[in-house]
């Protein structure tokens, strides 16, 4: 892999594919749950309200969109029933709900559960994490964050020497867990899952308790010099990752730069290097070199 830098005379950041848990709440099925007089043990009707939901999700995710007629003759169930359902999915991050159906296809304010992000981009995270990987040096204290971008990393760790290695992805988490050279740091809290990941003000606070030599974060949006993130209780844990480093790096694809996002993480020159990939934009290399942000491009598998 070749890569390119640009430096200016400044100094300067979703999963892992994820599935609906099949042990989340569920209140009991409700009457019209019921299936039709007559129907076998197989009909999707039989299914409770964790498996339907469960297959509502995989199909949203599989379709990027699906309609509530389609839903509700595919499950033999109710209107009501259906618009229920997708009401949980929405709350718990899978999907969100739009006039007579649901989609997963993100919008300017709004980015989808881990196992869509992980699926986005793929050759970009994997060159932009190997350029990362030769940042974090054996014997480091290494900060992950719970992105899709950074997971690539994570699992490049393995056999390279020892790390300490602190996230809050629960995705990282299980990659490393049997890693007998990286000792693992596991930053609890509530857990999220559509993030896959353990977020909120209880979680920021452990992140605060630890410098790390550095910390790999991303983001969800890129705009004006500053990055955001669609999630509140996901900046609050981002923030407290980045004061918990001596060095935070962003990683971040150029399908980032330009978009929207809901709430204001940092400042792109808070990071003292950023790494994104060789389709980034020239306005936006501009931008970054006006601003004096340190970055780095590199070259995809396809480029």
């Amino acid at each position: 892999m070749t890569g390119t830098e640009g430096t200016a005379d400044g100094t300067a950041e979703g999963t892992p594919d994820a599935v609906p848990p099949a042990d989340d709440a569920a209140p009991p099925a409700p009457a019209d749950d019921a299936a039709p007089a007559g129907g076998d043990a197989a009909s999707p009707a039989k299914l409770g309200p964790k498996e339907r939901r469960k297959r509502i999700a995989d199909r949203v995710l599989s379709e990027g969109q699906v309609s509530i007629e389609d839903l509700v003759k595919e499950l033999g169930v109710s209107q009501m029933t259906v618009h229920r359902d997708l009401d949980t999915l929405e709350h718990q991050g899978w999907l969100r709900k739009v006039r007579g159906g649901a989609t997963a296809a993100p919008n300017a304010l709004f980015e989808s559960n881990a196992r869509w992000r992980g699926s986005e981009h793929v050759a970009a995270k994997e060159a932009i994490c190997a350029a990362a990987l030769a940042i974090a040096e054996p014997g480091q204290a290494v900060i992950i964050d719970d992105s899709s971008t950074a997971l690539p990393l994570a699992r490049s760790l393995s056999g390279r020497g020892a790390y300490t290695v602190i996230t809050n992805s629960l995705q990282v988490i299980n990659e490393l867990a049997d890693e007998p050279d990286i000792r693992v740091i596991a930053l609890g809290g509530e857990y999220h899952a559509a993030f896959n990941a353990f977020l909120g003000m209880s979680t920021a606070d452990i992140a605060r308790s630890f410098r790390a030599d550095v910390a790999f974060l991303s983001t969800s949006a890129v705009d004006n010099g500053h990055c955001y993130h669609q999630a509140q209780e996901n900046v609050l844990v981002k923030r407290a990752l980045m004061a918990a480093a001596r060095r935070k790096v962003l990683l971040v694809d150029h399908s980032k730069f330009s978009r929207q996002a809901l709430y204001e993480l940092a400042p792109l020159a808070d990071f003292d290097l950023v790494i994104s990939d060789q389709d980034l934009p020239q306005e936006e290399q501009e931008a970054l070199q006006s601003l004096g942000v340190r970055y780095e491009l590199v070259a995809t598998n396809g480029g």
